[in-house]
């Protein structure tokens, strides 16, 4: 049986290209894309047998979508971050938020089919030069987990809303593009603020903007 994959990167030509190559190799991209927040929604909706994940991405990240999609949405297929970061400490941090998988997008495109039919199989696969990071992680000797951000602590919703603040947009703003109330904004607001340990939008607006979390969606403006 054919392997189902959906494709979560900014680069609209390296999506095109590995659409084509995977699609002569008998796989197909039910999905290709490079929204974050669109990404997870249909890694929910279409239930590809892997996710293949940027790792540097505009508004939120691949390390952010990661999270999200396995610790709060609960998905529980193989999320593999294909990237151009051959950075230990991104690997060790894909790897303790649940990545099945460290591919770098230099690899030969036969040892992408390869390395995804391992990791549908039940395998963790890393890019080679990488494979000692991972034997670190295995025995418990690897580098300092990084610090978490406060981001964490957000809910998706509050999340989405906390992007929607970092791009100046009032709460009637926010509520009309989120259909939902302003009350119900307000509430998520201070519910930011709170776990933020901050007392104002332009507090939340910046910390966002330091964290990487900008709005990716289009359409969101007045």
């Amino acid at each position: 049986m054919g392997l189902r994959v959906l494709v979560i990167d900014d680069h609209t030509l390296f999506r095109e290209g590995l659409q084509g190559l995977l699609s002569r190799r008998g796989i197909e991209v039910v999905g290709s894309l490079g929204d974050g927040l669109e990404g997870i929604r249909l890694a929910k909706e279409l239930d590809p047998d892997v996710v293949l994940l940027d790792m540097r991405m505009p508004g939120m990240d691949g390390l952010h979508i990661l999270r999200r999609l396995v610790r709060d949405e609960g998905f529980n297929k193989p999320v593999v971050m294909l990237t151009t970061s051959s950075d230990e400490r991104d690997l060790v941090e894909a790897l303790r938020n649940g990545a099945r998988g460290y591919l770098l997008k230099d690899m030969e495109p036969d040892d992408l089919v390869l390395a995804l039919r391992d990791i549908v199989a039940g395998k963790t696969v890393v890019a080679p030069n990488l494979t000692h990071v991972l034997a670190q992680l295995v025995k418990g000797d690897a580098p300092p987990e990084p610090k978490s951000s406060p981001l964490d602590e957000l809910t998706p919703r509050e999340t989405e809303i906390l992007s929607l603040l970092a791009e100046g947009q009032s709460n009637k703003v926010i509520a009309r593009n989120l259909g939902i109330s302003d009350g119900t904004v307000k509430l998520h607001v201070k519910a930011i603020l709170r776990k933020l340990g901050i007392h104002s939008r332009v507090e939340a607006a910046v910390i966002a903007v330091e964290h990487g979390l900008r709005a990716s969606r289009s359409g969101l403006s007045e």
